[in-house]
């Protein structure tokens, strides 16, 4: 599934860089995201109503919305705020990389299994 764009090896004619791979599993997962909420009711912002929210979801939507954290606090480590659990000095996680694995498109797969082999 293909979920965005973002400059790739073959657009910018050399080796993508760990910064297009970043943008581009960025976009995934946001897109992924973005898919998650909107299956889900609107999640309240105060934390009674997000209470309130969590215990009237299904297991199914309980697993989405946990997937939806997830996702969210991956976009935010890529996007400079270190994710709980996740070294600041790490700017591509392996978690993110997973999270990615499945819904990106053939390039930017190719570029995530090159990054993977030179770690």
């Amino acid at each position: 599934m293909v979920t965005g764009s973002a400059p790739t090896a073959s657009a910018t004619g050399t080796a993508a860089s760990p910064d297009a791979l970043r943008l581009a599993v960025r976009i995934t997962l946001a897109a992924r995201a973005d898919m998650l909420r909107r299956s889900l009711p609107p999640r309240p912002h105060d934390v009674r109503g997000r209470y309130e929210w969590w215990r009237s979801l299904s297991a199914e939507q309980a697993r989405q919305a946990t997937l939806l954290d997830h996702l969210d606090a991956m976009c935010g480590h890529l996007d400079g705020e270190p994710a709980l659990g996740h070294s600041a000095d790490d700017p591509l996680p392996e978690a993110a990389l997973e999270a990615a694995d499945g819904f990106t498109d053939e390039e930017t797969a190719a570029m995530i299994a090159a990054f993977r082999e030179a770690r």
